[in-house]
């Protein structure tokens, strides 16, 4: 017989505003590795302690700074490139651009922990917490993931709004492919293969050289695109991902309801926002019992829950190079038509969400989120504050969140 469920998430959706409008207040934004992020969690465990079974902290280091602080680096070797280029120094400006392509992609794109020991470490935590299958041994367990901390402001979104933003990333990006292959050419054609300089070439590579240094305003705006200082509140991105994992406890709690066989462990992750670091820490140090074949694995990346009409299912994340478990997304979709929904599929083409940590590792998960992809001007911003939050859509992740639950722990 299927488990009946009977709540009133609207509820829980109006308590959970509550209780972000009151942790924002009292812990303010909750930086990476900071004290505000662990008293958040701390906060949060105390209420996951009065409807689970077991609630543990882990700690782990995250360098906080890591994440973007190859920005100064890439622009800096990007426009010494360019000019180089100019003077005819190609050889030494390939290398330079090369060289400041690698931290873009390997910790911004890939979310690689390549540079990180550069910078300075700091404590960060995740928070477990597990309400126990109705049988003695489980068979499965579903995790539920969402991260506590909150970015550094995006200068740049703040000021200008995603698309303004967009305007200026992706001509410096743009700028330095567009050095690397001016380069390249450059060498190939006019040093290896000794090809006179002159003519059409000639204008070629003058009108590259222009190009690029006509992009040196937004390599210079691409040096602002971040804070290194200040935080922002984050009460979508992402404590609306952590209280849609809290109510589905509340819920099944508060019904007195266990699945026989079946763990549901809410993870509440912390540094999200450093690259994934809490997801992958976690994973790291649980990754044989993860992948334990006695016990069927899955989780569900949850990460900010405002804007209704975007409502998806990330079937590809990690800058659109990592696909999602089809199996995991066919069980969302199926709970969101239970409730009367129609999960679309999306794509994280910049930026990656907490299940990429579980899908590398080859653990079944997927992403669900409702968030503008534009992205929204409070995205990363501090208007992500309290007064924009949206009950409504916190009650419809939430419900169609405990429907998945219900769904995995019952095929």
């Amino acid at each position: 017989m299927p488990t009946q469920i009977d709540f009133d998430f609207a509820k829980t959706a109006e308590n959970a505003c509550e209780q972000i409008t009151r942790l924002i207040k009292t812990f303010g934004p909750r930086a990476p590795g900071s004290s505000a992020e662990w008293n958040a969690q701390q906060d949060m465990a105390e209420q996951l302690k009065a409807v689970t079974d077991d609630v543990r902290t882990e700690e782990f280091t995250v360098h906080r700074q890591a994440f973007m602080g190859f920005i100064p680096f890439t622009v800096a070797l990007t426009m010494t490139a360019a000019i180089l280029f100019w003077l005819g120094f190609s050889w030494i400006g390939l290398l330079l651009v090369a060289a400041a392509a690698v931290p873009l992609v390997l910790e911004f794109a890939m979310y690689r922990q390549f540079i990180d020991k550069l910078f300075k470490g700091y404590p960060s935590h995740n928070v477990i917490a597990t309400r126990k299958s109705a049988s003695d041994i489980p068979k499965k367990r579903i995790y539920l993931v969402g991260h506590a901390d909150s970015q550094y402001e995006w200068t740049l979104n703040y000021k200008f709004g995603g698309v303004g933003m967009k305007l200026v990333l992706i001509p410096a990006v743009v700028g330095l492919v567009v050095c690397f292959c001016a380069n390249l050419l450059h060498v190939i054609l006019f040093r290896v293969a000794g090809i006179a300089f002159d003519g059409w070439l000639e204008v070629l590579m003058r009108t590259a050289g222009v190009a690029l240094f006509a992009l040196f305003p937004c390599d210079i705006g691409f040096l602002f695109f971040q804070s290194r200082k200040r935080s922002v509140p984050g009460a979508n991105d992402n404590l609306s991902g952590c209280y849609v994992a809290i109510s589905v406890m509340q819920a099944l709690a508060e019904t007195n309801t266990r699945f026989v066989g079946t763990e549901v462990v809410a993870l509440l992750t912390g540094s999200e926002e450093a690259g994934l670091r809490g997801a992958k820490a976690f994973v790291k140090r649980h990754k044989a019992a993860l992948l334990d074949s006695s016990v069927e694995t899955a989780a569900i990346g949850l990460d900010t829950f405002r804007d209704l009409d975007d409502i998806a299912i990330y079937n590809r994340d990690l800058s659109g190079t990592v696909r999602h478990s089809p199996a995991m997304q066919d069980l969302m979709k199926r709970a969101g038509e239970k409730r009367g929904i129609a999960l679309p599929s999306a794509s994280i083409y910049i930026g990656a969400c907490d299940a990429v940590a579980f899908t590398q590792a080859g653990i079944q998960a997927t992403g669900f989120a409702a968030m503008d992809p534009t992205p929204p001007r409070y995205y990363h911003t501090r208007l992500d504050d309290a007064d924009m939050l949206v009950p409504e859509t916190i009650r419809i992740a939430s419900e169609i969140t405990m429907e998945a639950v219900k769904l995995f722990a019952e095929s």
